[in-house]
């Protein structure tokens, strides 16, 4: 009867021995431990691809300055980025986030500032850019003589103002004496 007593014993614990370890496992997964904070993906980018050319006869501007800075669907400024141009005149992003407005600005030695808005919906885009040269600036202020003030087109030198020459008379006679002990002179009155 022994055996008999331990054949069940063994029998019982083998039916119920992995109804036991599920439940204990299922338990398990109702209260999940939190290890940080829940991952979030980031957004989908697009790739731009600006191409900086001379106006005049089309030829591309190496190492001009592309300036992208991308604002979201809510008009939140989300930073900028300085990009050179390579020899093709070629600056090209990948992190703008699809879907925002995105400003470019293109700055280039001797060759007007060039900047504008583009909405940015699609997952690649292609932008030209033809500089041109330096304009005559005309502006709303009055210089010094009153008459609207204006600057010659091309690069501008700073304009300093010219100081009038100061010429002064000496009022110091020379003196006839040889003795250089003599006192000095006292004030007069």
């Amino acid at each position: 009867m022994a055996t008999m007593k331990s054949c069940r014993s063994i029998l019982l614990l083998l039916v119920f021995l992995p109804a036991v370890l599920a439940s204990s496992s299922l338990l398990a997964q109702d209260s999940p431990v939190r290890h940080g904070r829940k991952y979030k993906p980031p957004p989908a980018t697009s790739h731009i691809e600006v191409l900086v050319t001379k106006k005049f006869n089309g030829k591309p501007i190496m190492n001009a300055s592309v300036i992208f800075n991308p604002y979201d669907k809510d008009g939140k400024d989300l930073g900028s980025l300085e990009v050179k141009t390579d020899p093709e005149g070629k600056a090209a992003v990948d992190i703008i986030p699809t879907g925002s407005r995105v400003r470019v600005q293109v700055l280039a030695n001797g060759f007007a500032t060039f900047g504008q808005d583009f909405q940015v919906d699609e997952p690649s885009r292609e932008i030209a850019v033809a500089l041109l040269r330096p304009q005559e600036q005309v502006s709303s202020y009055e210089d010094n003589s009153g008459k609207a003030s204006t600057r010659k087109a091309g690069i501008q030198e700073p304009n300093h103002p010219v100081a009038p020459a100061v010429t002064t008379k000496s009022s110091a006679k020379p003196s006839s004496s040889t003795n250089s002990t003599s006192a000095p002179a006292a004030p007069q009155q």
